[in-house]
């Protein structure tokens, strides 16, 4: 019998994982660099496709150059490509920081609105960063932000069998108390980097093993990964 059947259901389970990625990481949160709403915007922008410590390497210079939305706005879009250039997709994502940071100027006074509606109107932006923005900036949980992380261990933590991002957070939402919306992903994801890797996850060290179906398929399969190279290196 499973080591998941002793969980009656999958929130039972899931509030569970939350205790313990508590336990595991009790200081996390969002690891980017910011000082203002905007400048949090603008650095979870730069953050897609590539790692927080890259953009925190990017962001001193972004920022001390172009500190609010007025004068990233008016930038000369190469020098801001420019800046941006090494956290990848530099061009789209300097065109959107500054199309978004235009249409705060003029449409929203200057100030980045605090409704989920009104972020998904400014230019690359979608669910995910609406949903770091509203929750680091404003302590707002209006859902879960889903990235590759949360979308892996959500997947393989049996939480959701959905593929697509929004319907994984409607999935997570129904199992999650709300205050927990935001830090459940920002610690899904230090469990993912430090433990539940995509390619090498350690499942013989991880302390939610026994509340994950696919626990045990993954350390089956990595044993027998392991048998055929010996057998491979005997031959």
């Amino acid at each position: 019998m499973s080591n998941t059947r002793k969980w009656s259901s999958k929130k039972q389970r899931s509030l569970e994982i939350l205790v313990r990625l508590k336990r595991l990481y009790p200081d996390a949160t969002c690891s980017l660099n910011y000082s203002t709403p905007v400048q949090l915007l603008v650095a979870t922008i730069l953050s897609a496709q590539c790692t927080d410590e890259r953009v925190n390497l990017v962001t001193p210079v972004l920022f001390s150059r172009f500190p609010d939305a007025p004068t990233l706005a008016n930038a000369d879009l190469s020098e801001l490509e420019k800046i941006v250039r090494s956290t990848g997709f530099y061009r789209n994502k300097a065109k959107n920081i500054q199309a978004a940071c235009r249409m705060i100027v003029n449409e929203f006074g200057g100030e980045l609105p605090k409704q989920m509606e009104q972020l998904l109107l400014l230019p690359g932006v979608a669910r995910k960063t609406a949903n770091v923005v509203l929750a680091h900036a404003f302590g707002i949980n209006a859902g879960v932000t889903v990235d590759t992380h949360v979308k892996r261990l959500s997947q393989r933590l049996g939480l959701t069998e959905h593929t697509e991002p929004i319907h994984i957070e409607r999935d997570l939402i129904r199992l999650l108390p709300q205050p927990d919306w935001e830090n459940w992903s920002i610690r899904l994801i230090y469990h993912g980097r430090a433990v539940c890797k995509a390619r090498n996850p350690a499942c013989e060290v991880c302390e939610l093993a026994d509340l994950c179906p696919s626990a045990s398929v993954i350390k089956e399969q990595l044993s027998v990964n392991s048998q055929t190279r010996k057998l491979t290196t005997n031959q």
